[in-house]
């Protein structure tokens, strides 16, 4: 017999995303990261934030329902940037945030500047790192995203991922009174380029959580095609299969409209769009927009009257 699935509730001061088997896919907006982005880099360090609000825009524009935070710039004081950008990101939108370091401080600093019930990106099943995140997940009341790796590998094998799934559950429920619907797994999607195998293994240890535990998971929705050409072709059909294995949000782009639309058609198809309701929201914005495009084209390239 399947466990009951879990319902993960964060929120910002004025509004609250449900993550769960039974409701739309949660997308989570990646791009407020500079990881890989020399530029955006520079100009946090010259003090100029106003990629932030550029990308915060695009990523609410695109679908997201929750935007992920990481201010991991080396040369910078962490802790105090990331709770400068948690507080600046609060006043340009009401989408509730997950809040991604792997610097324990500046995941306190960006905990404390939050008005609402975050999301912590992320721990893993080593103990040190449990026992450095965990207190800081219950004392603010968040949920937490982690992963079931160790400090000794990232197993390939479904049974080894969950023998660790377990451990963190045990730990964060029984250790540290975390509430079992609070707990999101990364199940550790790999890329498909470096293993050919690597993608079952990830759907089947994406079964096997949802089936025996009941837990929400999220996953780096682009990891999967990493290396490999047309990527958003791939992400797109990898989230549809693993929504269908029990993935219910993924930390991804949502300023790529082939990847937004595969989740809003699995959503459909899976029963979690009620009459397609979004779906049908969805093209009738798209075709409006087209249309408005469209006529301003034709607008500039009419002659002059005399």
């Amino acid at each position: 017999m399947s466990a009951p699935l879990q319902e993960t509730r964060i929120r910002s001061a004025s509004r609250e995303v449900v993550i769960g088997g039974q409701h739309r896919f949660c997308l989570i907006g990646e791009r407020i990261n500079p990881t890989g982005r020399r530029i955006f880099q520079e100009q946090i360090r010259a003090g100029d934030l106003s990629a932030v609000e550029r990308d915060v825009k695009a990523q609410v524009a695109g679908g997201a329902d929750v935007l992920d935070i990481n201010m991991g710039v080396p040369l910078v004081d962490e802790a105090e940037l990331l709770a400068k950008v948690v507080t600046m990101v609060q006043e340009l939108t009401d989408l509730p945030l997950c809040i991604d370091s792997s610097v324990v401080e500046a995941l306190e600093a960006g905990l404390s500047a939050y008005h609402g019930r975050a999301l912590v990106n992320s721990i893993t099943a080593e103990d040190e790192r449990m026992e450095q995140i965990l207190p800081l997940v219950k004392k603010y009341d968040a949920a937490v995203i982690a992963l079931p790796n160790d400090v000794d590998e990232i197993p390939m094998e479904p049974a080894k991922r969950l023998e660790l799934v377990e451990k963190i559950v045990r730990v964060a429920t029984t250790e540290y009174g975390i509430a079992l619907a609070d707990i999101v797994i990364d199940p550790l999607a790999m890329p498909i380029g470096a293993d050919q195998t690597t993608g079952l293994a990830t759907l089947e240890t994406m079964r096997r959580i949802r089936d025996e535990h009941g837990l929400n998971m999220t996953c780096g929705a682009s990891n999967v095609s990493f290396g490999m050409p047309g990527r958003h072709e791939l992400n797109g059909t990898w989230l549809s299969l693993a929504m269908a294995a029990g993935l219910t949000s993924a930390i991804m782009d949502t300023r790529t409209p082939a990847v937004v639309d595969a989740v809003k058609a699995t959503d459909l198809l899976l029963g979690h769009d009620e009459w397609g309701m979004e779906w049908i929201s969805r093209h009738r914005a798209a075709k409006a927009a087209a249309e408005k495009a469209a006529a301003g084209a034709a607008a500039q390239e009419a002659p002059a009257t005399a």
